[in-house]
C-alpha cells in the first residue's frame, strides 16, 4: 500500500493537501500543525470512511457506486472532487497493471474517487479496516507536509515533527472509522474554509500543485 503514499506520483505527488493555496492566502508554516488538525477531523476523515466502507463492499461483492455517491455528497467542493478522482484514475490504472481483479467493484464507476479505488484495492488485498484508515490520514499528513517543504523556507526536522505529532489524531480517526460499514455512516463533515482555499486554487494561473 506504498502505492498510495504522497512520494509517488499516483498519489499525492502532483498535490499538497491545499496548502500551497492556504499558504498563499495567509497561513503560516508554524500553522500547518493546526491545520493538519483540522484536515484529518473533516475532509480526510470522510476520505477514511468513504475508503473504509468501500472496502467492506469490496470484499463482500456489493456495488460501490452508493458508497462513491456519499462521498460526493460530502465533498461539496467541486476542486476536491475533480483532484480525488485525478487521484483515483491513476491508482486505478496502477492497479490494472498489479492486481486486476481488484479493480471488479469500481468496474461499473467511470472516474471513481481516490477512496473508492484505494477500498477496493485493499479489500482485495486483505488490509484490515484500521491500517486502511490510518493509511489515508498518514498520507494526507505526510503529502501536505512534504508540500510545504517545497513551498516554503523550513527545516525538513521540523515536517517530520509535524508528522510524528499528527499520528495521535490519526490513530483517532482510524479507530473512528474502523467499523463502518454502509455508506449513510459515512461521516458528513466538511471545513468551508479549506473548501474555499481549493477552489480558488483550481483557478489560479500559477501554481507548482495540481490541488
Amino acid at each position: 500500500m506504498l502505492l498510495a503514499d504522497a512520494r509517488l506520483p499516483v498519489a499525492g505527488h502532483t498535490q499538497s493537501g491545499t496548502a500551497e493555496a492556504a499558504l498563499a492566502n495567509g497561513l503560516t508554516a508554524y500553522d500547518v500543525p493546526s491545520y493538519l488538525r483540522t484536515r484529518l477531523r473533516s475532509v480526510t476523515l470522510v476520505e477514511a470512511g468513504t475508503a473504509v466502507v468501500a472496502r467492506h463492499r469490496a470484499q463482500v461483492g456489493e456495488p460501490l457506486a452508493d458508497v462513491d455517491v456519499a462521498w460526493a455528497a460530502r465533498t461539496p467542493s467541486g476542486a476536491l472532487r475533480q483532484s480525488s478522482r485525478g487521484q483515483g484514475r491513476a491508482l486505478r490504472r496502477l492497479a490494472e497493471r498489479l492486481w486486476p481483479d481488484a479493480l471488479a467493484p469500481v468496474g461499473e464507476l467511470r472516474t471513481p474517487s481516490r477512496a473508492a479505488v484505494l477500498g477496493a484495492v485493499s479489500g482485495y488485498l486483505g488490509l484490515g479496516s484500521g491500517s486502511l484508515a490510518r493509511l489515508v490520514g498518514y498520507d494526507d499528513v505526510q503529502t501536505v507536509c512534504a508540500a510545504v517543504l517545497k513551498l516554503a523556507p523550513l527545516d525538513p526536522a521540523v515536517a517530520t515533527g509535524w508528522v510524528a505529532g499528527a499520528l495521535p489524531e490519526i490513530a483517532a480517526l482510524a479507530a473512528e472509522v474502523a467499523d463502518l460499514k454502509t455508506p449513510d455512516q459515512i461521516p458528513a463533515v466538511g471545513c468551508p474554509q479549506i473548501e474555499a482555499w481549493a477552489e480558488a486554487h483550481a483557478v489560479t494561473s500559477r501554481r507548482l500543485f495540481r490541488a
